[in-house]
């Protein structure tokens, strides 16, 4: 399992999205992108984290970052979840696990006792020419897009 780090050239990955289009890293080439790692549509903390860098689009698109969350929920629940909570974010749907596993973010997690393999909240910021700027791993939902915006805001500068 790769150990990114800032500095690093950001994995390549492709996959379908919640509208039935297909998004690639390469489509971001010369933009920022936020790219966040969720475990699944729908459950709380996942639905307040895509709520809150929804509430945020707009100042995102003004610092030039566009914003991915990835899950490995299908695109079609991806759209159900972004309709029923009109969300504004792209949801992309890591189906076969090669995108969460390239970043690293698939790991052995455990809960009441018992181990299973789930998403680590996390979130990987990448500059215009595609190299990872800042990481963040177990995320804490609270205030973390507004944390994720000023670094943003700040990257380039």
């Amino acid at each position: 399992m790769p150990s990114l780090k800032p500095g690093d050239k950001a994995p390549a990955f492709s996959m379908p999205t919640d509208s039935g289009d297909n998004i690639a890293l390469k489509d971001f080439k010369g933009k920022k992108l936020v790219l966040y790692f969720y475990p699944k549509d729908d459950t709380p903390g996942c639905t307040k984290e895509a709520i809150a860098f929804s509430a945020d689009i707009a100042k995102f698109k003004r610092a030039g970052a566009a914003v991915v969350g990835v899950s490995r929920d299908t695109a079609v629940k991806h759209k159900k979840f972004k309709d029923k909570h009109d969300l504004k974010v792209v949801l992309g749907a890591d189906e076969d696990g090669k995108t969460t596993e390239a970043y690293g973010v698939w790991v052995k997690k455990s809960m009441y006792g018992r181990e299973y393999m789930g998403i680590e909240r996390s979130t990987f910021l990448i500059d215009e020419k595609g190299k990872i700027a800042e990481i963040w791993r177990k995320v804490k939902v609270k205030d973390h897009a507004e944390a994720v915006l000023a670094a943003v805001k700040t990257l380039g500068k």
